[in-house]
Order: C-alpha cells, then structure tokens, then sequence
C-alpha cells in the first residue's frame, strides 16, 4: 500500500488499522531513499587556549553594563562596560591619625596595616613582621639589644585628587617610625541652600542716625568770653555777651 495523503478523511472514526498502513507507507517511503557514499571526516577545530579581556570602560552612572565577545582563532577576548557608581556625599573631615597599636609577626610574613574611621581620625593597627635570628660570624659575638620603638611621627598628609589611591609612606629613623599619608579628598559636595533670616542688630544706622539728629550738638569750638562786665555794664560788653550766645545757640544745633 502507498502513502495516501487524504487520509484519514477529516472527522473520519478513527481506524488502527488505517494508521498503520500510513505509517508503513511513510517507513517504506523512506527506506526506498537511496543513500549516498559517507562523506570525508572534517578537521578538528581550533582549540581555545586562553580568555583575554581586552578593556574595561566606565559608563555614567544608570547605564546598562556592556559585554562584546570576540575570536581571535585561539582566544576569546572580551571588552567591559560597567556603570560607575553615584557620586557619594562629601564625608565630614578627618581631624588626626591615631596608631592604636603596632603588632610583631614573624619572619617572611607580610606586613599589614588594619584602618578605620571613627568619625573624625584615622585609627591604625600596623603588623611589622621581626627579622631572622642572625648567626654568630666566626669570631663575633652577641650584639646587644636594639633600640625599641618610641614613638610614631606624621611628618605630613598629602591630599590627592578624589579618585587616586590613598597610600603612606613609611621611614625608621632609629628611634621612631616616621609616615607620611597620601589620601584623597572627598568631592565637592552641592551648595546649602540660603540660611534663615537672622535677628536685627541691637541698632540700626536708621535708629542711631534719629537719635543723633534728636541731640545737641558739641560745642566745644565756641570761645570763652574771657571778659569783665563793668558796673554798670556797657552797651559794648552787653553786644559781645549778646553776640557770645547766638554763637553759642548756633553751634548747638543740628
């Protein structure tokens, strides 16, 4: 039996043995493809030897976060692009640094140095790891004990521009452990909005100027008489003592 493609007819009762025979005929169809001579073995690719990552790039801040995947016939290599953070308000001010204690370690252990911030220093806790025993030499004896630490000194900070690393720099001049820090300032933060109005002044110009107008003025630039009146007096020394009080009256006034 051949492949018939009308059936089953549409809304047709189902028959097992109608199926069948389609199937058959489709499995016999297929069978009677003639099949072709086996193709070549293809080479083996390029194996992937390493990941390189090409670049990272700093998108603004909201950006989505870019990936771009190449080959290069042996890695594959990548380029970033990862949004920067928001820019953070400005911390309140670092008033002094505090060594809160030094502790020794031992040889070939690296040095550490632990900081925090307790709101207004900088707390350190510093690991100095202790040098090898030393041999004696073949006639040398002992030396003596070594000068212990003192004293910590910051000879200075140096304030850096918001993005550099903060770094220090350290010296031992025989008695005391001399640092030097580098750190960045915060940056600038927004303005403050403009302050309430203050309370007036005790004063104004306006009240003092009134209160003036409503003086005498000083007269110490009129002249005493210097004079004797005569007995009677005259009609001379009653003009000058006349004249003598209108001075006296205008230099008062304002």
């Amino acid at each position: 039996m051949s492949f018939d493609p009308t059936k089953p007819a549409n809304n047709s009762p189902n028959s097992s043995a109608e199926m069948r025979a389609q199937l058959q005929s489709i499995v016999d169809l297929i069978s009677s493809i003639p099949q072709g001579e086996p193709g070549q073995n293809g080479s083996d690719g390029t194996s992937v030897t390493g990941a390189v990552i090409d670049g990272t790039n700093t998108l603004n801040p909201g950006d989505a976060a870019q990936a771009s995947v190449s080959w290069d016939g042996a890695n594959v290599r990548f380029t970033f692009g990862i949004p920067r953070g928001q820019d953070g308000t400005s911390g309140p001010p670092i008033t002094s640094f505090i060594v809160d204690g030094v502790n020794t370690l031992n040889p070939g252990d690296p040095a550490t140095v632990q900081t925090n911030f307790d709101g207004a220093n900088v707390r350190f806790t510093f690991g100095i790891p202790r040098g090898n025993d030393g041999t004696n030499g073949s006639n040398g004896n002992d030396g003596g004990q070594g000068p212990p630490f003192t004293n910590f000194i910051i000879d200075g900070v140096n304030m850096l521009n918001p993005t550099d690393p903060a770094s220090v720099q350290t010296a031992f001049d025989g008695s005391a452990v001399r640092m030097i820090f580098n750190l960045p300032r915060g940056f600038t933060g927004n303005d403050g909005g403009t302050g309430a109005q203050g309370s007036p002044g005790e004063v104004s110009n306006a009240q003092l100027n009134s209160a003036i107008n409503g003086t005498s003025n000083n007269s110490n630039a009129v002249s005493m008489l210097g004079m004797t009146v005569s007995d009677p007096p005259t009609v001379g020394e009653v003009q000058a003592i006349a004249s003598k009080l209108d001075e006296l009256i205008l230099a008062l006034r304002r």
